[in-house]
């Protein structure tokens, strides 16, 4: 049997999510969580107890003010002998895509793919494999053929937030870092986006891929 977490932070997602889950063969939902934090707590729990390890997280992305679940992916793949994280969530932009993969997820599925494909992704993700829906294959393979910039999770976060229309010190405040950091990381977008401005970031942030739709 199968053993996998819920990460989301919407109630009526989760409920739906244990259901699907509850009427495949071969799988437990053994546990919910609002927001990454929550999901680490949980999985020391699980853990302190001593019953069976989580075998798979279903992980969102973007969870209110809570932690998200880039942060979350990388520190849960951090832990000694952890479980495989799934990413599942509506956004398949470059940026999430490229900080999901680095920070460990062992896959990228979308909200709308069928539960066979739902049901056999979480069977792969428990035997290590790499599990990416079709538009996310084709998203990464295009950016390899294309050579398109690449950047870092924290350039990514920065650029996000511009598009926002934050300035650097509501960006600073926002990340916990220093206005010196920010403009140090803006200088490396700019760099490799090939702009000058924070409008033409933007730009080539759309342009490219890099920023979710608004």
């Amino acid at each position: 049997m199968i053993r996998v977490l819920l990460v989301d932070d919407h109630p009526v997602v989760r409920r739906g999510m244990r259901a699907l889950l509850a009427e495949l063969p071969d799988l437990e939902p053994v546990g919910e969580a609002s927001d990454g934090a929550a999901a680490l707590r949980l999985l020391a729990e699980l853990a302190a107890a001593g019953g069976p390890a989580v075998d798979v997280v279903l992980m969102d992305l973007q969870m209110g003010t809570g932690m998200h679940g880039v942060e979350a992916t990388r520190r849960i793949t951090a832990l000694p002998d952890p479980p495989s994280v799934l990413i599942l969530t509506t956004y398949s932009t470059d940026a999430d895509i490229l900080a999901a993969v680095e920070a460990g997820a062992t896959g990228y599925l979308l909200k709308d793919a069928p539960p066979e494909d739902l049901a056999a992704a979480v069977l792969a993700a428990a035997r290590g494999e790499t599990v990416l829906a079709p538009p996310v294959a084709a998203r990464l393979l295009g950016r390899v053929r294309a050579g398109r910039p690449t950047l870092s999770p924290r350039e990514s976060e920065i650029l996000e937030l511009l598009a926002e229309g934050l300035a650097n010190r509501q960006i600073s405040k926002r990340l916990f870092i220093s206005e010196a950091t920010v403009k140090t990381h803006l200088v490396h977008i700019y760099d490799k986006l090939g702009v000058d401005s924070r409008t033409a970031a933007i730009a080539a942030g759309h342009q490219n891929g890099l920023l979710r739709p608004r």
